[in-house]
């Protein structure tokens, strides 16, 4: 392509308010992020009346300062890239409000993005020989995905959660020992100092469905375990628990997504969404598809939390292949993987 495509990217589906500028798919000329999690601390988890509330307090500036950071003017932008769902529907339309208006107001077209398609695409961001097709794990607080990344906007699910997603069970067993919110980090770093063999949590299975997942059993153990160490007065190793817990989620994100890739004959892994952060779980699908001789990709930490630099991404492969949105484009909050409104 002769002309550089320039991005205005806006994320706002849950607690983080961010804007990016993305030249050309793949170059990060600037990504913006205003995280609430400090607020939500306070909770226990995301408030979506807050979150919403504060969306509208920062959009402004994160946008803004994206456009400063790229050192551009909106009138240099070639669309408005824009996450529509799923998510949180008052947190979502907030970010939809604010890129039909620029777009409308800046003349340029806009471009509805999915949350998921975002995660996936932040591989491309630093792996500029990563191209479809190849098999990716999704991973967050509310999705627990396994994706063949056929083309650029072509996906199919082979593999998903019936019940809690990874990110949604991590953040649930760290309120229930005691080590707040967000609970996946402080469960990564807490495992480390534990012994992921102490406690033998339970590896749910499907019947007939070898790709799924079910996490909600292993959620329950862990609470029972707990229970039944405050009935007998036994002090509950923290620790312990985090690291077995930890190893028995990450022992069938593994092997299930080992045994799908390879199913599919494929022979590119990657893995997106917030739980791609854990240490762990990079380790042990990284050490998984060298012995299985796979290509493991991933994205750096910032670009696996929500972040508009992915949604910039995607939005740029939709833009280049012809979508486009009007200006009654909605928040989605169910909106499924493929579905295209």
């Amino acid at each position: 392509m002769d002309k550089d495509i320039y991005i205005l990217a806006i994320e706002s589906s849950c607690d983080e308010t961010a804007a990016a500028v993305i030249k050309n798919g793949r170059h990060v000329c600037s990504n913006v992020i205003f995280s609430q999690i400090e607020l939500h601390k306070l909770y226990g988890g995301v408030v979506p009346e807050i979150a919403s509330r504060k969306h509208i307090e920062k959009i402004n500036q994160v946008i803004e300062g994206a456009l400063r950071e790229a050192s551009m003017k909106l009138e240099q932008m070639d669309a408005v890239a824009v996450t529509y769902g799923p998510g949180l529907v008052g947190a979502l339309l907030v970010g939809v409000a604010e890129a039909k208006a620029i777009a409308y107001a800046a003349g340029k077209p806009l471009v509805g993005v999915h949350h998921i398609e975002g995660h996936i695409a932040a591989n491309y961001i630093e792996n500029l020989d990563l191209e479809p097709p190849f098999m990716c794990l999704v991973v967050s607080g509310g999705h627990t995905h396994l994706v063949k990344v056929k083309d650029y906007d072509k996906f199919e699910i082979v593999g998903r959660t019936r019940d809690d997603a990874a990110g949604e069970a991590f953040d649930k067993v760290a309120r229930a020992i005691g080590l707040g919110y967000p609970g996946g980090p402080k469960i990564d770093r807490l495992a480390k100092e534990g012994d992921k063999e102490a406690i033998a949590f339970p590896r749910a299975k499907v019947e007939d469905h070898p790709y799924d997942f079910s996490f909600s059993g292993l959620k329950s153990s862990v609470l029972n375990y707990l229970n039944q160490c405050e009935m007998k007065g036994i002090t509950v190793n923290q620790a312990d628990v985090a690291a077995s817990f930890q190893y028995a989620v990450i022992d069938v994100l593994t092997t299930h997504t080992i045994q799908a890739t390879k199913a599919m004959g494929m022979d590119k892994l990657a893995v997106a969404g917030g739980v791609a952060s854990n240490s762990s779980l990079r380790e042990s699908l990284g050490a998984a598809c060298e012995k299985e001789r796979i290509r493991f990709y991933h994205p750096s930490p910032v670009f696996c939390t929500d972040n508009a630099a992915m949604i910039g991404t995607a939005g740029y492969y939709a833009y280049i292949n012809g979508v486009r949105h009007g200006l009654d484009l909605n928040a989605v909050p169910n909106l499924k993987l493929g579905q295209r409104l």
